[in-house]
């Protein structure tokens, strides 16, 4: 019988990543990788699909800007009727990942001698990003309030944005912290951007997984001039947990920008496997009610972790996420030297991320992915609770 919630500790069998990359006697809270089974309405349709037996080229192979023509209605759809953000059908090119996507980008707006801004804390493949075309780094760090909510620094950004500058690269919602940006705070960045001539690149693979009545607001969706100056990432792999197909997609509404990433892909980038395209459509049109039962785990979940703070975590401290299911626990107040991670993995048999893996400025914290079981995340949460009690 179906759940999405089958027992985690069955996925050590199934070469998970997330499970066999440590001993069995640690939990693996630590990629981003829910332990829930995809949603039964994706699963049906890769049932059907496998049913055919021909598992050939799709047409995006031979028709890169009109193929998968029912995943890109449905993609517009959703877009439109979520965001209020209208996109024409061609303006979505289809890539096997967001990291890939996020490459690709930096390929297609830069090269040697040019520079991306980038603002750290930030998911690692922003801080590698650059470097794959010849690009310099810049960073212009996030900020911290005094409840330890973290915000973008304008001044630190507009003084990044140099003559140079190629490509802004956005996390937004934001992985590590957590943060789902406001409209005006995206307005502001993206008006220095536009002023300084400077393209935008936003990874928005987090954007289904919001708190609090909390929204969603794609950078292009700002305006015409913004939209005609950004590259979007999206995908149905972290909303609906099917990362293993790999297909995820870019909405480019300006032509020219579009064509750029295009060549930039030829000969190296293969288009999304076959079972990808069948997974994303089921998903985006069949998968609510799921998404609604998962999102309902993360809420608990999330409570679950803002309650241990303090009172369970002696010295431990968050600002709850907006966003995503990972949560980024400050460490420096606990006195774990400078690998927290390494303390829990090693005395709470507890597997997280280290900070500094984001970043300088995430030095002292960790990554916890509670997109799991609530009784996992219990147990970890105990187990972490004991470390820090008997040190």
């Amino acid at each position: 019988m179906y759940t999405p919630f089958p027992p985690p500790e069955t996925r050590r069998a199934t070469d998970s990543l997330k499970w066999k990359a440590y001993a069995g006697d640690v939990i693996p809270l630590w990629v981003a990788d829910m332990d829930f089974a995809a949603p039964e309405p994706v699963l049906d349709a890769l049932r059907t699909r496998l049913d055919h037996g021909i598992l050939g080229y799709t047409d995006l192979a031979g028709a890169p800007e009109t193929g998968a023509a029912d995943l890109r209605e449905v993609i517009v759809a959703r877009l439109a009727r979520r965001y209020g953000w209208e996109v024409a059908p061609e303006a979505l090119v289809f890539v096997p990942g967001v990291v890939t996507g996020l490459n690709l980008a930096c390929h297609a707006l830069g090269g040697p001698g040019d520079e991306a801004v980038v603002q750290p804390p930030v998911y690692t493949p922003f801080l590698h990003a650059p470097g794959t075309a010849g690009m310099a780094r810049r960073d212009a760090p996030l900020a911290r309030d005094g409840d330890g909510t973290w915000r973008m620094d304008l001044d630190a950004f507009e003084a990044a944005l140099g003559p140079r500058t190629r490509a802004w690269l956005l996390c937004n919602p934001h992985n590590p912290v957590g943060r789902a940006w406001r409209r005006d705070e995206l307005e502001a960045a993206a008006e220095r951007c536009l002023r300084a001539g400077v393209p935008m690149v936003s990874d928005e693979i987090h954007c289904d997984l919001l708190f609090e009545g909390r929204t969603h607001v794609p950078l292009a969706s700002l305006g015409p001039e913004v939209a005609r100056r950004t590259i979007t990432l999206m995908a149905p792999s972290k909303t609906f947990n099917i990362a293993g197909l790999t297909c995820s997609f870019a909405v480019i509404p300006d032509p020219d920008l579009r064509r750029a990433y295009l060549q930039a892909r030829r000969g190296l980038v293969p288009w999304v496997n076959l079972l990808g395209v069948v997974a994303a459509e089921a998903a985006y049109r069949h998968g609510q009610p799921w998404l609604d039962t998962v999102m309902a785990e993360l809420e608990a979940n999330r409570a679950a972790l803002a309650a241990a703070m303090g009172r369970d975590l002696p010295g431990l401290a968050m600002a709850a996420p907006e966003a995503t299911y990972l949560a980024w626990i400050d460490c420096r107040g606990a006195g774990l030297g400078e690998d927290p991670a390494g303390f829990f993995q090693a005395r709470a048999k507890v597997a997280l991320i280290g900070g500094e893996t984001f970043g300088d400025e995430g030095r002292g914290h960790v990554r916890l992915n509670f997109g799991c079981r609530g009784e996992l995340l219990q147990e970890a949460l105990a187990r972490m609770g004991a470390a820090l009690r008997a040190r």
